[in-house]
């Protein structure tokens, strides 16, 4: 066994180790460096238990308990651990008892894992100083345009073709709107900072003629974008893309899929129904109740989120270019042609 520095850590990730998150299913759902696999020592009802008793009784109590549970585990962790490729970096919160456990195990039985000074702790130390000091020096051009113009849409298969694309939306795991958690797996701010500091990271925008995002405000469900991304936004070149109504509903019912999540379209539509005028607001409710998502769609673009965008413009210091199309193909058309001279 081998203790590393997150340096070397992040290092060997890029040269195809496998980093192995020893912490509980719960943890890991939670935060976790990007692209580990977790192979947990203590489920998350006996992390609990062990927890309660480090708490009630003691910490010898709590560590003979840990150590009951865990070495019944370890031929099946073994075989886990024999059966993942290249290095191996192991590695839990603090880098304490968990990680030290699992490495020594491993070491013992002939595999020659690295381990995580510090743990994962470090890792988020090291996010949260690298984003505070970054400095978004590429120009950004920023896709704007009302409710349902396909804005996602276009940025992932620009990002498919190669172009450098920074999908907010994706990191977040959510799509900034009020029914934007629906069919999605919303990520803390914990673990969208670190997808966004390693998609940064992978862009390499120091050799980037721009970069392109979405006009996205501050807050993406329950994170909050950091100050450098907002200035740089700001300063951006926008395309601010107009598609009939038409085309947006069926973006929309296509995108949000409401006759798989009635239930959550309907509990995401009550927060925003005092917001509405009542004649807009009861047609939307009646729309819903008769699973008319389309009709639903219409009425809210036009009762609520298209007046909420009508200045959104006005919001960046940079040109802006309106990108006037019949639908996604013809204005991602457009927008190449732009972004090619």
């Amino acid at each position: 066994m081998q203790d590393i520095a997150l340096e070397q850590c992040l290092s060997l990730r890029d040269n195809k180790a496998t980093l192995v998150d020893v912490r509980s299913p719960g943890e890991f759902k939670e935060f976790t460096i990007p692209g580990s696999i977790n192979i947990p020592l203590f489920s998350d009802e006996e992390r609990a238990e062990i927890g309660t008793i480090y708490k009630q009784v003691s910490v010898e109590a709590a560590k003979e308990r840990g150590l009951e549970i865990a070495s019944a585990k370890l031929p099946a962790l073994y075989k886990q651990f024999r059966q993942l490729d290249g290095p191996i970096v192991i590695y839990c919160w603090r880098g304490g008892m968990r990680s030290r456990t699992m490495a020594t195990v491993m070491t013992l039985m002939g595999l020659k894992p690295y381990r995580l000074s510090g743990g994962i702790r470090s890792y988020r130390r090291w996010v949260q100083d690298s984003l505070e000091q970054y400095e978004m020096n590429v120009p950004c051009v920023v896709l704007a345009g009302h409710t349902g113009t396909g804005k996602t849409d276009m940025l992932r298969r620009l990002h498919s073709e190669g172009y450098p694309v920074l999908d907010l939306e994706e990191l977040a795991g959510h799509r900034g709107s009020v029914f934007g958690h629906i069919g999605q797996a919303p990520n803390n701010q914990k673990m969208f900072d670190a997808l966004l500091l390693d998609r940064l990271m992978q862009l390499e925008l120091d050799n980037a003629a721009y970069v392109l995002l979405e006009a996205e405000s501050r807050r993406l469900g329950k994170i909050m974008l950091p100050e450098f991304l907002m200035r740089a936004k700001q300063r951006g070149i926008v395309y601010d893309v107009h598609l009939p109504l038409p085309e947006r509903v069926s973006n929309i019912v296509a995108d949000y899929e409401p006759s798989k999540h009635p239930e959550a379209i309907r509990e995401a539509f009550a927060r925003i129904q005092r917001r509405m005028h009542t004649p807009g607001a009861r047609a939307v409710a009646d729309a819903l109740r008769l699973e008319n998502y389309g009709e639903a769609a219409a009425l809210m673009l036009e009762h609520y989120y298209d007046s909420r965008y009508d200045h959104a413009s006005e919001l960046y210091d940079g040109s802006v270019h309106n990108i006037e199309a019949a639908n996604v193909g013809e204005a991602l058309q457009i927008i190449k042609k732009q972004l090619s001279k």
